[in-house]
């Protein structure tokens, strides 16, 4: 009976959570992972799964029955922000580790929803997986794909249009960070370029699609956009045209500003 009452308090927590923010979606196939965690509830058999998702998350969750409190991963839903991560599966009976940076693992259910529906979106949240032991890239068997640990360094070459006589700038950049606030950093690199995307971009809200860039390498790890990416880009960008502020460095790769 008291399973019972968890699934249905979740469902209205949920709902109340997704019908309250936005439409759009927030990629997912960003992440960042790491082996430690402020709560000590990390083991030789489970890793931190990082990312940063837009509402709705498409997340059914549950109180966690461990006697410690937090909240459990039972289901993602196919038109949340979670679904659009490549790890969505490792998400299932992941246990919710933080939320913008705050320990949630000792919270009650309420608590946690709480503070899952004040954080701003997109925002950051940790999940607590099991330990992976490396993927294999699809359509090559026995071939694992390359990973790259956060906060590794990782060189961006960045392509800047001819017409700004700029040149070519390699930059050393670490796994983990946000593509457009690491160009943005580099004064040399002219990111929004004219006044209409200098005066009138979002701030990296994923909203105006100015802060564009050409994804020209990517050496096979950044994976395939977002809808919503292409969604805002239009159908006069490249197919490989990416929203930076919707991207977090996972490896190296070549950029091109427009």
């Amino acid at each position: 009976h008291q399973h019972d009452i968890c699934d249905k308090k979740c469902f209205e927590r949920e709902h109340a959570c997704e019908s309250s923010s936005s439409s759009w979606r927030r990629r997912g196939a960003t992440s960042r992972v790491r082996m430690s965690t402020p709560t000590g509830t990390v083991t030789d058999a489970t890793e931190v799964l990082a990312l940063t998702l837009e509402k709705p998350l498409g997340l059914i969750l549950e109180e966690s029955e461990d006697g410690i409190g937090g909240v459990i991963v039972q289901e993602v839903n196919e038109g949340g922000s979670a679904y659009e991560c490549p790890a969505k599966d490792r998400l299932v009976q992941s246990k919710i580790g933080s939320v913008m940076k705050e320990d949630v693992t000792t919270l009650g259910f309420d608590d946690v929803m709480s503070r899952i529906i004040d954080a701003p979106s997109p925002f950051e949240i940790e999940f607590i997986v099991k330990a992976s032991e490396g993927e294999v890239s699809e359509g090559s068997e026995g071939e694992e794909a390359p990973t790259y640990e956060v906060g590794s360094t990782v060189s961006i070459l960045v392509q800047q249009p001819a017409e700004t006589k700029k040149p070519d700038i390699t930059l050393e950049a670490k796994v983990g960070d946000n593509l457009r606030k690491t160009l943005l950093d580099h004064g040399e690199i002219e990111l929004y370029r004219g006044l209409k995307k200098k005066l009138g971009n979002c701030g990296g809200g994923g909203q105006c699609g100015f802060c564009a860039v050409d994804l020209v390498d990517d050496e096979g790890v950044w994976g395939e956009r977002s809808d919503y990416e292409a969604k805002m880009i239009g159908r006069k960008g490249d197919p490989s045209s990416r929203l930076s502020c919707m991207n977090n460095i996972v490896g190296p790769c070549t950029v091109r500003t427009l």
